[in-house]
């Protein structure tokens, strides 16, 4: 994961992101990249539950 924080407090899913980091342009290269799961992650503390998170902009 780049530049995603995740924390899990009971039932509820906290994500942390700096939107002032840039990782360069997306493979397409119509977008630039904030920050990005790469992929379907599990949450902290549950492998049955998965995330996938692109945060980007033009």
């Amino acid at each position: 994961m780049k530049n995603i924080d995740m924390a899990v407090v009971g039932d509820v899913l906290t994500i942390k992101v700096d939107l002032s980091q840039r990782f360069g342009k997306s493979s397409s290269g119509k977008s630039i990249i904030i920050a990005t799961t790469e992929g379907n992650q599990s949450i902290p503390g549950n492998d049955d539950i998965k995330i996938g998170l692109n945060i980007y902009t033009k």
